[in-house]
């Protein structure tokens, strides 16, 4: 599958519907899902191995993951209505492998090959971004995230993951489209500058 094939059908995935903004919901754009799947499929992260997807909203890397070739993946996300749109979706693709946990992350403990996510950046509650980057740390030795492509977001990620004896392996900056959503966005279409990060732990700890 090409990347744009795949950015495509992700794409065309449906969104929330009634999305939530203390959650920052917004679905994943399909280039920036695709974007991150892409990599972690050239980085060997993804066929055969077994992957949890943090904070799973619409199920939109759950399911690219499964496309590219997943053995399992556990979609872990605590909004039910979320979790229904992502099944939806799932079963619109005829995909079977993914298994659809109503929890938080913080609740979630199998241990993973690969941790995919999207978590919150953190604009409505500040440090939101943390519980899912500490889970992620927890349960897998490679981890690849969403975060804004910010100077002082850059900061506080190396920061957090020398403390937590991983290390950034890659960056990748792209842009991220949000549509007009909440009452506080001006614009129709917003673009912000996000960053893709590859992290993975240190192995001499």
């Amino acid at each position: 599958m090409k990347k744009k094939h795949l950015a495509m059908i992700l794409s065309n995935l449906k969104g929330f519907k009634e999305p939530k903004p203390e959650l920052e919901q917004y679905k994943t754009p399909g280039n920036v899902a695709a974007e991150l799947l892409w990599l972690a499929h050239s980085m060997g992260d993804i066929e055969g191995k077994i992957i949890a997807d943090l904070g799973a909203g619409t199920g939109v890397l759950s399911i690219g993951a499964s496309l590219m070739g997943a053995k399992k993946v556990y979609a872990v996300e605590k909004d039910k209505k979320a979790l229904e749109i992502a099944k939806e979706n799932a079963e619109t693709l005829n995909i079977k492998n993914i298994e659809f946990l109503e929890v938080s992350v913080e609740e979630f403990d199998a241990r993973v090959d690969t941790v995919i996510m999207n978590p919150p950046f953190g604009s409505q509650n500040p440090k939101a971004d943390r519980p899912f980057l500490l889970k992620a740390f927890e349960i897998s030795d490679v981890v690849y995230s969403i975060h804004l492509a910010k100077e002082e977001v850059r900061k506080f990620i190396e920061a957090f993951t020398r403390d937590n004896s991983f290390k950034i392996t890659n960056r990748l900056t792209t842009t991220f489209e949000i549509p007009a959503q909440f009452f506080f966005h001006k614009k129709r279409l917003e673009q912000i500058l996000v960053d893709i990060y590859r992290f993975e732990r240190n192995k001499h700890g």
